[in-house]
């Protein structure tokens, strides 16, 4: 599961078969950047080609994703970035993701800032690893797209994790519908996911894609977090890429629960 889901963090949304015996790397190599042109039309008629817009994309595709931050990068204003948003909203690459405070019994704060989520996650790959970059692509170089790909593709893929932890939770409560999720965010405190379910009670979780096995300190986090934004929280949830302690394992129960990259098969179930 762990192969699937960094190899669905690039391919998710591409319309190519995969053999999955194949290193990423020369897939990417294979069906991406060998298919460079044909790839940079099709993108374009989302785009209309245009620069700021791949600017806006590319500083969102590697980051917090919130719009300030996006703007910063393509150094544009917030108002001539809000209108590039909104007309890619409208073509359908990506769409904006709004904090949920509302379920912390809060009013929206209006100065903390949208996220750009993007339609599919070929989509923030693109605009990750190949348009910044596209003139050595292009050409048929890649030992740019090497160094990129390789110093950020950790932190690229923990996004992909996130989503599909997302939607894990969805199947996973399916006896207790899921009637609102998403992530939580302020200037001081990110939460990866909040949902309530048909019944009442609040979920929070954390994703943690690395290498470790996540340690009590991370709970401790997470519940410090929800108090601070004052989450009355049933259930706390936390997804790791390798794993827990012995110590956390040992504090599972009904009001925690412990779920690693393994557990994902049940989204191909379903």
């Amino acid at each position: 599961m762990e192969q699937a889901v960094e190899y669905f963090s690039v391919f998710g949304g591409l319309d190519v078969t995969l053999n999955m015996e194949k290193p990423l790397k020369q897939l990417i190599k294979e069906s991406i950047l060998n298919q460079y042109f044909e790839l940079k039309d099709e993108i374009n008629t989302y785009t209309n080609g245009y620069k700021v817009n791949h600017a806006i994309l590319s500083g969102a595709a590697i980051g917090d994703r919130r719009t300030n931050s996006s703007f910063k990068k393509a150094f544009v204003s917030f108002e001539e970035g809000m209108k590039c948003v909104d007309k890619l909203c409208e073509e359908g690459i990506i769409e904006l993701e709004s904090s949920m405070h509302y379920l912390t019994n809060q009013r929206n704060d209006s100065s903390v800032a949208k996220k750009i989520l993007f339609a599919t996650p070929f989509f923030r790959f693109w605009f990750a690893f190949v348009s910044p970059i596209y003139k050595g692509i292009k050409d048929g170089n890649y030992e740019e797209f090497d160094a990129l790909y390789e110093n950020n593709k950790d932190e690229f893929v923990k996004h992909t994790f996130e989503e599909l932890c997302l939607e894990y939770i969805i199947a996973y409560y399916k006896n207790d519908d899921i009637q609102k999720v998403g992530k939580y965010w302020d200037n001081d405190i990110e939460i990866d996911l909040i949902a309530k379910t048909k019944s009442g009670k609040i979920i929070a979780s954390n994703c943690k894609y690395n290498n470790t096995k996540i340690k009590k300190n991370e709970l401790n986090k997470l519940k410090d977090d929800c108090d601070k934004i004052n989450l009355n929280v049933d259930i706390y949830v936390l997804f790791a890429k390798n794993g827990f302690s012995n110590e956390l394992k040992s504090l599972k129960s009904d009001d925690l629960k412990l779920f690693n990259a393994k557990s994902l098969k049940l989204l191909i179930d379903e």
